[in-house]
């Protein structure tokens, strides 16, 4: 217990450390939500990375889709990887830089109003954004509840209560740059701790190819040795969750965000391999150890206390030393994740909906200080939120995410992409983007809560859970953006070519003198 504690008081120490040396870098809004715009690629792919991965994937998805795929589930860690990060990076890093800047845009829905011309949108991108972060922000503290009652044996509130106020605290203080630097530190702290947790899990069962073993023979409603298939016993599912874990992270403005505030286009490239890296390390190494969940949890056990037993049970008879450092690292994921999420929701709630419909400008003092009390605002919202559901045990963490990923990708990532890169999007796609995909999941909410009943082969099959539905909410957006722009041209903005002119740059070299075959 001293050995847990004591690893936990040098861990809130340096976070909070952190947020009071960054706030020098916090004394306007451009300082405060992007740090500058001055952020260099080890702190933007760390932010990246740790933003990416919390106690929802290491907990709640882990162990679910470990479950459920077996080993096979290590391939939406990979997915994670190089569709959640590196193709990112590659596909929207640039561009968004640069332009965000030209239209000196601080948040995505700053960027849609900006980007196509319209009050309206920039109101509805940032309700969307502040309106579903709050299911995902709740699902970080349910992430933590099992892992320490396991530790300590405390109430869950207590555990929800100190991690929210000592979030607040640093994020408060020092914004995004003390956000950043505390990601790096967590993010290490993560990298760290997983390859150890992994290696200690699978030496209780003689190392990787003991362990292996062991699963091939469990028996399945499929096959035989069927979790230790290359793609598991229903490749199509294991599809869908790649999907939705992977490329739900182009249209989450949290994650987009980073690359609002990195410094230079070497950093992207640097950023790139780092980011990918880290996806692989955490992510890849996170479902590889849930795929081994049926070595340690008996279904039995799994269908009395859920799928987010699974991950506790396999870590509860690891030596106290290394029950700290995954007390620590699943403490790193969630705060990361949370510092970026209310910070955006915050910065999107102040500039982009209040100033919005104020007729009046608020100085950039004003500004700061109201963002300053909705991050309070936002956390405490959460927190309560994650402490009613975790009393009546209201839903899984999966399910709470889906639905917010479904909901916010499905509105944002078709119409952002097509307006980094196609000038004929028009502001008629972007709101139709918005209505489908807060529709669909609004749909899907009420099935899931038993309001509204579906049938039929493809309605049963899109509105099978919230995986399946943001799945098909993001894909969808893909088409409907440019058949709604290709109908509706006469609400294309008017200034689109010289917001485009950010990517043509004029470089004049100096030529020498020199002969030609001519003369």
């Amino acid at each position: 217990m001293f050995i847990k504690i004591g690893l936990l008081i040098v861990f809130f120490s340096v976070m909070v450390v952190v947020g009071v040396l960054a706030r020098k870098n916090a004394t306007d809004v451009n300082g405060f939500v992007l740090g500058g715009r001055s952020v260099g690629p080890w702190l933007t792919a760390f932010a990246y990375g740790t933003s990416y991965f919390s106690a929802v994937i290491f907990v709640g998805y882990a162990g679910q889709f470990g479950w459920n795929f077996g080993v096979a589930s290590t391939w939406i860690g990979l997915g994670n990887a190089f569709i959640g990060s590196l193709m990112p990076w590659a596909i929207l890093g640039r561009r968004t830089r640069i332009m965000t800047q030209h239209l000196n845009s601080k948040t995505m829905p700053d960027f849609f109003g900006q980007r196509f011309e319209s009050k309206g949108l920039k109101i509805a991108a940032s309700a969307i954004t502040f309106l579903f972060l709050i299911p995902y922000t709740a699902s970080l503290f349910n992430g933590l509840s099992r892992l320490f009652r396991m530790a300590f044996n405390v109430d869950y509130a207590v555990c929800v209560i100190v991690m929210a106020v000592l979030t607040a605290i640093y994020v408060i203080v020092g914004g995004y740059m003390a956000t950043a630097v505390n990601d790096f530190i967590q993010g290490i702290i993560m990298l760290i701790g997983i390859v150890a947790v992994i290696l200690a899990v699978l030496s209780k069962n003689g190392g990787f190819m003991q362990s292996l073993a062991i699963m091939s023979e469990i028996e399945s409603p499929v096959m035989k040795g069927v979790y230790t298939s290359f793609f598991g016993p229903d490749p199509f599912a294991l599809l869908v969750v790649v999907l939705l874990t992977s490329l739900g992270t182009w249209g989450l403005p949290q994650m987009v965000g980073k690359f609002y505030a990195i410094k230079n286009e070497r950093s992207i490239k640097i950023g790139t391999m780092i980011s990918t890296f880290f996806a692989i390390i955490v992510a890849g190494g996170c479902y590889f150890l849930g795929g081994f969940g049926r070595l340690f949890c008996t279904p039995d056990l799994v269908k009395a206390e859920g799928f987010d037993a699974i991950v506790p049970t396999m870590l509860s008879g690891l030596g106290d030393v290394l029950i700290a450092v995954v007390l620590v690292l699943v403490l790193s994921a969630s705060m990361s994740t949370l510092s970026s999420l209310v910070l955006t929701s915050s910065s999107t709630l102040t500039l982009d909906f209040i100033n919005s419909i104020k007729k009046k400008d608020s100085s950039d003092k004003q500004n700061l200080f109201v963002m300053r009390i909705f991050i309070a605002v936002f956390i405490i919202i959460s927190a309560v939120i994650a402490i009613v559901q975790a009393k009546s045990r209201v839903t899984f963490i999966a399910q709470l995410m889906g639905v917010s990923w479904g909901a916010l990708s499905g509105s944002f990532l078709a119409p952002f992409l097509y307006g980094l890169y196609w000038k004929k999007t028009s502001k008629a796609a972007v709101a139709t983007s918005f209505c489908f995909g807060c529709g669909l999941m609004i749909v899907q909410l009420g099935i899931s809560m038993g309001f509204i009943h579906v049938s039929g082969p493809v309605f049963g099959l899109i509105f099978k859970n919230s995986l399946y539905s943001g799945v098909f909410s993001m894909l969808a957006s893909l088409i409907i953006v440019p058949v709604v722009s290709w109908i509706s041209a006469k609400t294309r903005p008017a200034g689109v070519e010289q917001m485009f002119e950010c990517y043509n740059t004029n470089v004049t070299v100096h030529a020498s003198d020199a002969l030609t075959e001519e003369e």
